[in-house]
């Protein structure tokens, strides 16, 4: 079942939910809607179910104009987050539940439920607990039964709305592998809401990255990690460093250092704004010399090791600027550099805090601020 989404706004009040959103979704294809709390992704996911109408656009399921339709007559399945399961049925009720309350010409026989149910929950690993109570199972076995029971009615489309959220970290994570598993088997269109970044590039085979209202780029995990369309895609993306300063002609100077730009050859005085991961800036003692380039420009930061953190493999470093150091107002925090190295160069380094350093960006994407030209 695929699905094509033209141009939908949505309005609550005052509030612009939605704007102008459009976006095709391929027969079989998982796909992640992550953005911030807020962003209109529930929003999106609820018109795609039929839960919401929108004020403007259409939803096409393969061709047809479902825009209208009634939502029991979509063949969506929904899992929440926070499972919604009925606490005074078994685990087999629960999800014997939507075959049941089907129309009488279409509901299966009391046979044919009772096998389903018991596949579905050999599907889910969960075929042991048939007879408990929602309250006796944790809650990663009672997301697994949600998810059961919306596969149950064979949906065309399964939708997920932070499925994992209400789950501690490790919980999670094992749940993420075991959705990607699941899809990979069943092959349903299945669309799920997220604000976790992690969970997002984990387990999609295409995220789409919205941000109050619109979509800010769509592209599998590896395109959106690697090549942010936005200012607002890198940033959301996992920990970043944001630097300013001007483009000219190629050449960035921003906050004590110089970056070749070529992309930005066109530019003059512009002002621009460079964005890098930690785990891409290379970290070295200062000395005389340090942190300059051939020509003697500098291309990197002179800053102080104000804390080092070492949890197993990695160890992140919180560096002040050393013209950020000097002013006892709250510019030194603001001017905070975080470098992530190998715990075990950290180590072999003997890097000490209070110690100088200089921090070069091994890799860094400029944009420049349109708006702020001069």
């Amino acid at each position: 079942m695929s699905i094509e989404i033209r141009n939908i706004s949505k309005q609550f009040g005052s509030f612009q939910a939605l704007r102008d959103v459009s976006l095709d979704i391929n027969s079989g294809e998982l796909i992640a809607l992550l953005g911030p709390s807020g962003c209109g992704k529930t929003t999106l996911l609820r018109i795609i179910a039929g839960l919401e109408t929108p004020d403007v656009g259409s939803i096409h399921f393969s061709g047809e104009d479902t825009t209208d339709v009634h939502v029991r007559d979509r063949g969506v399945g929904f899992v929440f987050q926070h499972y919604a399961l009925f606490r005074h049925m078994t685990v087999f009720e629960n999800v014997a539940f939507g075959l049941r309350v089907k129309p009488r010409n279409e509901r299966p026989s009391e046979a044919q439920i009772k096998k389903k149910v018991m596949d579905l929950l050999k599907l889910v690993q969960l075929d042991w607990i048939a007879d408990r109570y929602p309250s006796q199972l944790s809650g990663g076995q009672r997301q697994r039964i949600a998810l059961a029971r919306a596969l149950a009615v064979e949906p065309k489309v399964l939708l997920l709305d932070e499925p994992f959220g209400a789950l501690d970290a490790k919980v999670r994570k094992e749940l993420r592998r075991w959705l990607r598993r699941l899809h990979d088997e069943l092959h349903v269109t299945s669309i799920f809401v997220t604000h976790d970044q992690e969970e997002a590039l984990e387990v999609a085979d295409r995220v789409v990255v919205i941000n109050q209202g619109k979509i800010e780029q769509s592209g599998s995990p590896q395109e959106v990690w690697e090549h942010p369309a936005s200012p607002f895609v890198y940033g959301f993306l996992g920990d970043v460093n944001l630097f300013h300063g001007r483009a000219h002609e190629g050449l960035v100077h921003l906050e004590g250092m110089e970056l070749d730009s070529p992309e930005h050859r066109a530019a003059q005085n512009a002002k621009a704004f460079a964005y890098v991961r930690p785990h891409d800036l290379e970290v070295e003692r200062y000395a005389a010399g340090a942190g300059l380039d051939e020509q003697g420009r500098p291309r990197g930061i002179v800053a102080q090791l104000s804390r080092a953190i070492v949890v197993g493999p990695i160890a992140r470093l919180e560096l002040i600027p050393v013209e950020a150091a000097k002013p006892a107002d709250n510019a030194a925090s603001e001017s905070l550099i975080e470098a992530q190295i190998p715990a075990q160069q950290f180590k072999a380094m003997g890097l000490r805090e209070g110690e100088t350093l200089v921090v070069t960006p091994r890799r860094a994407r400029v944009f420049l601020d349109q708006a702020a030209n001069i």
